[in-house]
């Protein structure tokens, strides 16, 4: 009971909290960002639902990570390191590949902080 209660309940809450700000960042205030970059290059954006299987997936790996990060590091050194490797190389990948519309930038980078300190925080707090 004390190892969910220390190790997968912080994982499932930071999980939930994750894919809750990816939905809500990528379906609702940057869909016409994503939408038209890939009308530009003739494809569809992937909204079907093994997208949201693979992003769910996604979203329990980087709070995986935290929970790693966080054993080690500071609140505000967990969130920037979690941030790094979860977004700045998810970036510079799907930049790189010419899918990443750049426009969304000044509004994806200050929201992926913010999601990475809340669910650093999350287990932070659930797990200590």
């Amino acid at each position: 009971m004390k190892t969910i209660k220390k190790t997968i309940l912080p994982i499932l809450i930071a999980t939930i909290w994750i894919s809750i700000s990816e939905f809500v960042r990528n379906e609702f205030l940057l869909k016409s960002f994503w939408t038209d970059h890939y009308e530009s290059m003739g494809l569809n954006f992937p909204s079907e639902p093994i997208n949201g299987i693979i992003w769910g997936i996604w979203s329990l790996c980087f709070a995986i990570s935290i929970y790693i990060f966080a054993k080690k590091f500071t609140l505000i050194q967990t969130t920037f390191i979690a941030w790094f490797v979860g977004f700045v190389f998810m970036w510079l990948v799907i930049g790189n590949l010419n899918v990443l519309p750049f426009g969304i930038l000044p509004f994806a980078i200050p929201l992926s902080i913010l999601e990475a300190f809340l669910a650093s925080l999350i287990v932070k707090k659930v797990k200590i």
